[in-house]
């Protein structure tokens, strides 16, 4: 059975995405990395979904749900750099915000709804998610209060949802999507 994670796209990501005029197209690509400034998508394969979320005022929304296809650089990525001043992913520049440039930046190929920001996760239903580690250890969101996300320092990082948590958000994002 294929796992779920979240991974927090922060406010430069997404004003970049709302400013490029990305909102309503399917990322056919994400990055992951190996410094703390970009995600690592560790432990995640071909299959595995992803939810990208963002926090804004207090208020958490799926931005996108990503079917991961593969984690290879291909040949829509583009040439390969020849020196550190040009683009990684050059045929990715539209997508570029979601960490081309970052260190160590690896292409995740994707299948993707469309970004958008009006899917908030209900406060009853933030408060109920959790989260897995590989030793199957569960943890909820902390600073949830009054079903708002009052710090977002829980969301940072690349996180499994337990299966549960998986199929609400599946659910929420089916049924906005409806």
């Amino acid at each position: 059975m294929p796992d779920a994670f979240t991974v927090l796209w922060t406010h430069d990501v997404c004003h970049a995405l709302r400013r490029t005029g990305r909102v309503g197209e399917r990322p056919p690509v994400a990055f992951s990395g190996v410094h703390t400034s970009l995600p690592a998508w560790s432990g995640a394969q071909p299959g595995d979904e992803v939810y990208a979320v963002h926090v804004n005022r207090c208020v958490v929304h799926v931005v996108s749900r990503m079917r991961i296809v593969d984690r290879e650089r291909g040949e829509c990525c583009g040439t390969a750099p020849a020196g550190w001043n040009e683009p990684a992913f050059p045929e990715h520049g539209d997508w570029s915000m979601l960490g081309a440039g970052g260190c160590g930046a690896e292409p995740v190929h994707v299948e993707a709804t469309p970004v958008r920001f009006d899917v908030p996760i209900p406060g009853d239903l933030l408060g109920e998610l959790t989260w897995r580690n590989r030793r199957g250890r569960t943890r909820g969101l902390k600073h949830v209060a009054d079903g708002r996300l009052e710090r977002a320092i829980s969301l940072q990082g690349f996180y499994r949802l337990t299966p549960e948590s998986a199929d609400h958000l599946a659910q929420l994002v089916d049924s906005a999507a409806g």
